[in-house]
């Protein structure tokens, strides 16, 4: 691959004090500006990560965004009334620590021979996880040899070989670790988008809302199937979870649920035109609070991307949601020539 630098621009991201951060840029070729704004929200700790890269590969300006939602991890240890000491009978993995505590108030974790968790301790893998696949998914895609002529298969491959290098340098954790990843890619006029898990891309074209990722939810009839193929379940614990535990049915990382819990991305084509107007990629935290079509509605007069992303950062926080908020916004300037006096100034 002929890079024309090694990296035109790139985002900057400090976990260190968990302050809300936001900025924005404009590609060299002034096709597109982009913008984006991350926050804790109403979280002690923050495990989503967010990257927006611009590159040139073999001559061509390349955008690559994306967001990551860190899946922390959990383990129960349980007490059995049928022996005369305790016992750690199973470990677990969950993001949503509430909904571990209501699964076993109402005795839904019960092992087999009877034991009951007595004490949640509580990782957070999820950061490590998310951290890896920000600084090395990217990195692994543009180096692919069919980056630019076979661009999906060069995004499958990348998002499972990250998975399995990840996976390898967790050899030595004692805590399970992993991360969603929703991921927009810029390639002459074409925008792949691909995504693993429950963050979510939504791009507005002629002035619609349009959903370009699907959210991998266990109960899903096909992600379900190929979970139960495997030699999984799907069981009902706050809401739907992989072996009851995990509410996403893809992810990088959680080793201990691999065999079911997938890193293959699923993978969608869209192309640059007239009528496609921004991009929205953002974790769940927004999700949870705002649709496809109130995202869109909100940010379409809103000309700056960071402005837009903060925007979009603020409602969700204002409507209570309990998660990290992460949002990308990507204005593609076909219809403006080029270029557009209010984007972001280039970082």
């Amino acid at each position: 691959m002929g890079y024309l630098n090694s990296v035109l621009q790139s985002s900057s991201q400090v976990h260190s004090d968990d302050r809300p951060a936001s900025g924005g840029g404009l590609s060299q070729n002034g096709k597109f500006s982009y913008g984006y704004a991350s926050s804790p929200g109403k979280r002690s700790s923050m495990e989503d990560f967010y990257e927006t890269r611009i590159d040139g590969v073999d001559g061509e300006i390349v955008g690559l965004f994306g967001v990551f939602d860190g899946i922390s991890s959990l383990t129960l240890i349980y007490l059995s009334l049928s022996h005369s000491c305790k016992h750690i009978l199973v470990f677990v993995i969950c993001s949503d620590i509430v909904a571990v505590l209501q699964a076993i108030s109402q005795g839904l974790l019960l092992s087999q021979d009877g034991a009951f968790p007595c004490m949640v301790v509580s990782g957070h893998g999820g950061v490590r996880a998310a951290e890896y696949v920000k600084q090395n998914l990217f990195s692994n895609l543009i180096k692919h040899p069919k980056f630019i002529s076979d661009t999906k298969s060069a995004i499958a491959d990348a998002y499972n070989h990250t998975d399995s290098e990840f996976l390898k340098s967790e050899n030595n954790q004692n805590r399970d670790a992993g991360s969603t990843a929703s991921t927009a890619i810029l390639v002459g006029n074409r925008l792949l988008v691909a995504n693993v898990g429950d963050s979510r891309a939504v791009i507005c074209r002629g002035g619609n809302a349009i959903a370009v990722s699907r959210d991998h939810k266990p109960d899903q009839s096909d992600e379900r199937q190929r979970i139960e193929n495997a030699g999984g379940f799907v069981m009902w614990a706050g809401t739907w979870r992989v072996g009851g535990v995990l509410a996403v049915s893809r992810a990088f990382g959680d080793r201990h649920l691999k065999q079911y819990v997938v890193a293959d991305p699923e993978i969608q084509e869209e192309k640059i035109d007239n009528s496609l107007e921004f991009l929205i990629l953002a974790s769940d935290g927004l999700w949870d609070v705002v649709s496809n079509e109130e995202a869109v509605a909100m940010i379409k007069p809103i000309q700056d991307p960071e402005q837009a992303a903060k925007q979009l950062m603020q409602e969700a926080y204002q409507r209570g949601s309990a998660d990290n908020i992460t949002c990308v916004v990507v204005r593609f300037l076909v219809n403006q020539g080029g270029s557009s006096r209010n984007a972001s100034a280039t970082a």
